[in-house]
């Protein structure tokens, strides 16, 4: 309780906006691909549109990340909640290609907190993380941000059990399959503007920066190993998990209700693991917490196609959550700690490009091979390139050791 009390006010703001952004972006990311399933759009479609959301929110994600050290922060948060109400806004009125298009390259919609447990990351990431990085000490910057990634899960697990709604109104208001879905999108937009308010009385210390035309030699090699790692793990990612639901819609067939129980539990097991990240971390330090939770989480991505009933390929995809998100605070943590206070929201900037871009390239694969070949061969090529990434990730960072670790 201590920590709590002690704890700065923006953070406390910002751990708000995060819930509130999650708990949208949770029942949108369980919902959107089957909302175009019922649109009428194929599988392979389906994957071509989440393909880019992605690959246009990493670009949008990299140039948020370089804007925020240079016209300030909280602008852009702002920014990006105004965004998520026009990309919204689209999705109740339009139903064509090219504005299904628009409104996932605007915001990310559908796509926007796929990874942390539907944690309500998305393009928001590095500039919450770079501004919520300003009000920590390295002595509880750990916790800080397990805290702030713990809040967003919780939320994103109630958000989840949102995603029931469109079922419900269908069965027992008489909608239409597609009207259905439309009050997601309307709350949504009643969050962002919540949002903007949070985000106006949050203060900035950080004073932005002139552009330079290339980030320190120390801050580049680091955040160099990071994204180039990044790129294995969230190919690897995309092939199993950025469908996931859509995974258990096709291979169970299962109602959105029950979608919306089996992410409940996820990402409440996630929340535990955001909690228990920093105590861990203490005890066998940083490097060896993130490694050996997400290889865990990757040798579930083996297991789950073998499943052969509904019940334990939930089962595994929930007790998957508690380690494959425990590296996610830490990480975001690690990243802050080993860069320059003046090129933190680059330095996320970029590390989030290099996940998001092969994130976004996955999708499509992985539908096409989803229709063509197997339903099971993308979580196998996923697990297993996840697997490769965390074997490499410990061999290049065994030895580095965050600013908190070394005062020991």
């Amino acid at each position: 309780m201590a920590f709590l009390a002690d704890l700065h006010g923006d953070a406390k703001l910002l751990m708000a906006a995060r819930g509130i952004r999650a708990f949208a972006f949770s029942y949108l990311n369980v919902v959107f691909a089957i909302y175009l399933d019922r649109l009428g759009y194929s599988t392979v479609m389906v994957g071509v549109i989440f393909t880019v959301a992605y690959l246009s929110g990493a670009v949008l994600t990299a140039l948020w990340g370089y804007l925020s050290d240079r016209v300030g922060r909280r602008k852009i948060l702002m920014l990006l909640a105004l965004l998520t109400i026009v990309s919204n806004a689209i999705l109740i009125y339009f139903t064509s290609l090219g504005f299904i298009l628009a409104a996932v390259i605007i915001a990310n919609v559908g796509a926007g907190g796929s990874g942390g447990g539907g944690s309500g990351g998305g393009p928001f990431n590095p500039v919450e993380e770079a501004l919520l990085a300003e009000k920590c000490l390295p002595e509880n910057r750990n916790r800080v941000f397990a805290l702030n990634a713990c809040v967003g899960s919780i939320m994103g697990s109630l958000g989840a059990l949102a995603s029931g709604l469109p079922q419900f109104l269908q069965e027992a208001r008489g909608w239409s399959p597609v009207v259905a879905y439309k009050p997601l999108f309307v709350l949504t937009i009643a969050f962002s503007v919540v949002l903007l308010f949070v985000y106006r009385a949050i203060t900035e210390s950080h004073r932005p920066r002139p552009a330079e035309t290339k980030m320190s030699r120390q801050s580049g090699v680091f955040v160099t190993k990071m994204s180039l790692l990044a790129v294995v793990d969230n190919f690897g990612a995309g092939m199993a998990g950025a469908l996931v639901s859509y995974w258990f819609f096709l291979r169970f067939g299962v109602e959105l209700k029950s979608l919306g129980v089996i992410f409940f539990a996820s990402y409440f097991l996630a929340a535990l693991s955001f909690l228990s990240a920093p105590p861990i971390a203490r005890r066998i330090g940083v490097v060896r917490t993130m490694a050996f939770s997400h290889g865990l989480a990757s040798l579930i991505w083996l297991l789950l196609p073998l499943a052969p009933t509904l019940t334990i390929a939930a089962a595994l995809i929930v007790v998957r959550s508690f380690f494959a998100y425990m590296d996610n605070p830490l990480r975001a943590s690690f990243t802050m700690a080993m860069v320059k206070a003046s090129e933190r929201g680059s330095a996320a900037g970029v590390t989030s490009l290099a996940r998001i871009v092969p994130f976004g390239i996955s999708p499509t694969i992985s539908t096409y091979l989803m229709q063509s070949v197997s339903l099971a061969l993308p979580l196998f090529i996923g697990g297993g390139l996840q697997l490769i990434n965390d074997v490499a990730f410990y061999l290049m960072f065994r030895r580095v050791r965050p600013p908190e670790e070394i005062k020991k």
